[in-house]
């Protein structure tokens, strides 16, 4: 038997505030537990994969983009967010593909997580992706368009040196570390 505390509380009230091409913005009034009311704002996502893809050398594929949020050039993790009703195991793949032009043969579900919870619902669902191999003849994949991506191969102690100075900021990708 669940605990009142278990049960999500379902919002009284939602108020759409605005609705782009990854996620929505809202703001949902829900009654409190313990009585009161909260006017929540909440960022709703369908949610996205990160990619660890290991090469057959053990090194692991980062790319570099430029994230505008921050105003700076990133190495990250290959990620992206989940197309409409899209299974997050053939999303890893297509994003493999699309951001290192690299098909894996082999992704293993490696665990999923919030990373934002307090006020977005994005799961990230972390892979590991190996058996890369370049596209076969009429296999394409088209990068959004918004990314100009540069992929590079790089060992785990450089990745974590990387980390240590500062070079990688990307909590996905620190936290996907854990899961190796």
């Amino acid at each position: 038997m669940s605990k009142p505390s278990d049960t999500p509380i379902v919002p009284r009230e939602i108020q759409k505030i605005y609705a782009g091409r990854i996620f929505t913005v809202q703001v949902e009034t829900i009654t409190l537990p313990k009585g009161g009311e909260l006017r929540a704002e909440v960022i709703r996502h369908p949610g996205s994969v990160v990619i660890i893809p290991v090469t057959g050398a053990g090194e692991i594929i980062l790319v570099r983009q430029y994230r505008h949020a921050i105003g700076r050039w990133a190495w990250e993790l290959p990620a992206g967010s989940l197309k409409d009703g899209e299974d997050p195991d053939k999303a890893a793949v297509r994003e493999c593909h699309e951001e290192i032009a690299m098909v894996p043969g082999r992704v293993e579900r490696l665990g999923a997580f919030y990373p934002t919870p307090g006020y977005c619902d994005e799961l990230m669902n972390f892979y590991r992706a190996t058996e890369l191999r370049k596209p076969a003849e009429g296999e394409t994949a088209t990068p959004d368009e918004d990314e100009d991506i540069e992929p590079q191969a790089f060992s785990l102690d450089a990745i974590r040196r990387m980390i240590a100075t500062g070079e990688i900021i990307d909590l996905k990708t620190v936290a996907a570390l854990a899961l190796l």
